[in-house]
């Protein structure tokens, strides 16, 4: 079995195909350009920190123009950040993140990796970073990944020399993309992958610079370029019928979860290299000096000799006139001394003959997601398009099981069709879930198993092998099994065929707040994930808490059933915080997954199983008012967390908004960036201040400190910056210790700043007028004291806050004090 796994890790690490896309039918001019990288025999390496960072014209520019094997390697998956396109945040963003860059990937034509490194939010410099990030392990996944890939070039997005200017992420990639690229050829160093992938020595390290690290386009011309290389990136692909920067700009366009649409660009562009470590290469070629023709290697001219003719006098109208010359140079690439390049080039060359052949070969299961050691129908197609006489010889699963072999000679364009029934072996991992979350990590570093360190997503788990014959040589294709249908819209939908447990469970609310000692009902759902499956479901519990009953019996006749089941639970008397996990038996097994899916059009349907759990905390809290008025900025779920405390929230549209309805709300609460993304506030301003001096309190979040629909966003003058605290962890000092703010209802004391995660706050503003009052002071390590975090003013009968502390992230991740210091700011005046 760990046979047959390392054999299908290796060949999905070099391939650059989504599990489950619809198969590329590629047309003559694409079968050419194939051909061309097919004849390059080198390869570079991009490295920066997020999905995102990479520079898509520079990647392109390699693959299509240099046509070298190109990859990017990112340390995160982007966990972090934002999505505008739905509700995932934190491990499930990252996902989709993740998938977005194999999007790109697959559209510019490079490969994917990444570390282990976990986005943990915004560090302001690279030692912050470190505090989170396992330095040795993400360095020792970056040395990993250039000895695996073996780059002759390696290319930096950020500079490793100026900490504080960006990102405390990307100043560390570069950081540790310099280290490594002294160590890799030190088998001394991380001798695991050493002893794995061997040593190898890269020849040039460069930094892809631009006007933006000099802080302006004048100073950027004015600087010296001598140690600067310039590459022209706009070249057009007439067999593809693009120019590199429309390929780019269609690459870029996959990060749809962060906004990144591009509209491509035609004519020439530049983009400038810094040198950092090798020989300064002439005419500004990046590979100069570095053979990258077939007699690179040992037995490879007499391949060159074959296979560099092709490519001169290929016939666009008839590609399968080449197939007879490629099954000779398979055979002898076949027998080349190095692995690495016998890897990759058989790999390209079998995707080769059969575009060329035209042969067309699909394995489809019948059902779209399977059990471990489950029996399940797969239907095959292979057909024979070309005029080459086509042999199937036998139909194998990877392990060498064989289920056909019937030996059949494929008849021009008549349609094989085979229907065989294959039994899923138990793998490692057991199921199709992205694998990096399998196991809880820490903040800073996912917890993955070593021998998938790298790799974008989880290797398909079911895979048959396909040797076909031409004339006397034999050769195997590897084939994903996938799952397909026909959907009325949009036609042919293909999917991943997915490895599930037989039953997962979920709680519905992620985040339970119980206000006083009430209980409360919890649903719990159980899903089949096969035919007739019985059992029981029950809530595992923190000390103090009471759950009833102890357990629930569930029978459920088909998979994809559902059945809901309430749980009363009852909070310990004190403040008390844990998890409730929900715990299904069935079938002599304990499962404690759920199941959570990530449907886009522009990445594969996601099955990812996550721990069934839901956080709960009893709080100490006591509040004032009962009706809140909340307009939405950019998104977040602070209205769904105060109706959990009890709160009755409404949403007011500010386009419909009425001053003497105002009157009406206890507390009006502003969304995080509406200032930067609700126009009509621009307008509606001297009404919400209307509001206040009739006596309501006003509450409104941070917005950034770019961008603002109107700078009039206070009663009084107030201004944002870009000051924020990254640290979850750094101390909060009590500036105005009398203020009500900090003491009703709820007494605020150091312990309500513990727990909080992610960051203290953000774009906090720095200047304000005397009526203001600062509340609190806090810092990152080494730097001033901020004092704009939370700001409080009189203004005619009531209260005007401004608050850049992060309550979009604290309350729906139920830190207590969070709650109880936002409970305050809506109680103040009531």
């Amino acid at each position: 079995m760990q046979k047959s796994f390392f054999f299908k890790l290796l060949l999905f690490f070099f391939s650059i195909v989504a599990a489950a896309q619809t198969p590329k039918k590629p047309t003559a001019s694409e079968i050419y350009h194939s051909l061309q990288k097919l004849n390059f025999v080198g390869s570079a390496l991009y490295i920066a920190a997020h999905p995102d960072d990479e520079n898509t014209r520079l990647i392109s520019y390699l693959v299509n123009d240099i046509h070298a094997q190109t990859a990017y390697l990112s340390l995160t998956r982007g966990d972090g950040g934002q999505n505008l396109i739905g509700p995932e945040l934190r491990e499930l963003l990252g996902v989709i993140r993740t998938q977005e860059l194999v999007a790109a990937r697959r559209t510019d034509g490079g490969h994917q990796f990444f570390s282990r490194a976990n986005d943990f939010g915004y560090s302001k410099n690279p030692d912050e970073t470190f505090e989170f990030w396992n330095r040795q392990n993400v360095l020792s996944d970056v040395v990993q990944t250039i000895r695996k890939f073996k780059p002759d070039i390696i290319i930096n997005r950020f500079d490793h020399r100026s900490p504080g200017s960006t990102h405390g992420h990307h100043t560390a990639s570069a950081m540790l993309s310099v280290d490594a690229f002294d160590m890799v050829n030190d088998i001394s160093k991380f001798p695991k992958s050493a002893s794995k992938y061997g040593a190898w020595k890269p020849q040039r390290l460069f930094f892809n610079t631009s006007w933006w690290f000099y802080g302006s386009q004048e100073k950027f011309e004015k600087a010296d370029k001598s140690n600067l290389v310039s590459v022209q990136t706009g070249s057009y692909f007439p067999a593809l019928g693009l120019s590199n920067g429309e390929i780019a700009s269609l690459s870029r366009s996959m990060h749809k979860s962060q906004g990144f649409g591009s509209t491509g660009s035609r004519g020439m562009e530049t983009e400038y290299l810094e040198l950092l470590k090798g020989s300064m290469p002439s005419e500004n070629n990046l590979f100069e000096g570095i053979n990258t023709n077939w007699s690179r290697l040992k037995g490879g001219k007499e391949i060159g000799s074959i296979l560099n003719p092709l490519q001169d006098n290929f016939n666009f109208k008839n590609p399968s006139e080449i197939l007879p010359e490629l099954i000779k140079a398979y055979v002898l690439i076949s027998k080349l001394e190095d692995k690495h390049w016998r890897t990759i080039k058989i790999k390209q060359l079998k995707q080769l003959i059969l575009d060329c052949g035209g042969i067309f070969i699909e394995a489809a299961s019948e059902e779209n997601a399977i059990n471990p050691k489950k029996d399940f129908n797969v239907n095959i197609e292979v057909i024979n398009r070309g005029t080459t006489q086509v042999i199937l010889n036998s139909i194998k699963k990877v392990d060498g099981k064989i289920i056909w072999n019937q030996s059949e000679t494929l008849p021009y364009n008549d349609n094989k069709k085979i229907t065989v029934s294959l039994h899923a072996e138990i793998q490692d991992p057991p199921y199709s879930s992205p694998y990096w979350l399998n196991e809880k990590g820490t903040l800073g570093m996912y917890n993955a198993p070593e021998k998938l360190i790298g790799f974008p997503e989880t290797p398909a788990l079911e895979q048959l092998v396909f040797e076909l014959k031409f004339g006397a040589i034999t050769i195997p294709f590897t084939k994903n099994i996938i799952y397909k249908f026909n959907d009325p819209v949009k036609g042919e939908v293909y999917r991943p065929l997915e490895v599930l447990p037989e039953v997962t469970a979920s709680i519905p609310e992620k985040v339970l707040i119980f206000a006083d000692n009430s209980s409360e009902n919890v649903s719990v759902i159980v899903r089949a994930g096969k035919d007739n499956i019985a059992g029981n479901v029950s809530l595992q519990h923190p000390k103090g808490w009471k759950v009833a009953p102890a357990q629930q019996n569930f029978q459920l006749k088909r998979m994809g059933e559902t059945q809901s089941f309430n749980f009363t639970v009852t909070p310990p008397s004190n403040q008390s915080e844990g998890y409730l996990k929900a715990i299904v038996n069935a079938e002599g097994q304990v499962y404690d997954k759920e199941l959570v899916t990530i449907d886009y059009e522009h990445i594969p349907y996601q099955s990812v199983l996550l721990p069934s759990e839901a956080k709960v905390a009893k709080i100490d809290l006591q509040k004032k008012g009962a009706h809140i008025g909340y307009i939405n900025g950019a998104g977040d779920a602070i209205p769904e967390s105060l109706k959990q405390i009890g709160y009755t929230v409404t949403t007011i549209d500010p386009s419909k908004i009425q001053e003497e309805k105002l009157q009406d709300y206890d507390a009006i609460v502003i969304g995080i960036r509406a200032y930067n993304t609700v126009p009509e506030l621009a307008f509606i301003q001297p009404i919400l201040n209307k509001y206040v001096e009739n006596g309501g309190t006003m509450i409104v979040q941070y917005n950034t400190s770019r961008g603002l629909v109107s700078e009039n966003i206070a009663p009084y003058r107030l201004k944002l910056s870009r000051e924020r605290v990254t640290d979850e962890f750094s101390e909060v000092k009590i500036l105005a210790p009398e203020n009500q703010l900090l003491h009703t209802p709820n007494k605020i004391t150091q312990k309500d700043f513990e727990g909080w995660v992610q960051e203290r706050g953000l774009y906090f503003p720095n200047e304000w007028a005397k009526e203001f009052t600062p509340i609190l002071g806090m810092n990152d390590k080494n730097e001033a004291q901020t004092k704009g975090a939370l700001l409080v003013a009189n203004y005619g009968k009531g209260y005007y806050i401004y608050t850049g502390l992060s309550f979009f992230r604290e309350l729906p991740a139920g830190v207590p004090g969070a709650y109880r210091l936002f409970t305050n700011l809506l109680s103040l005046g009531n």
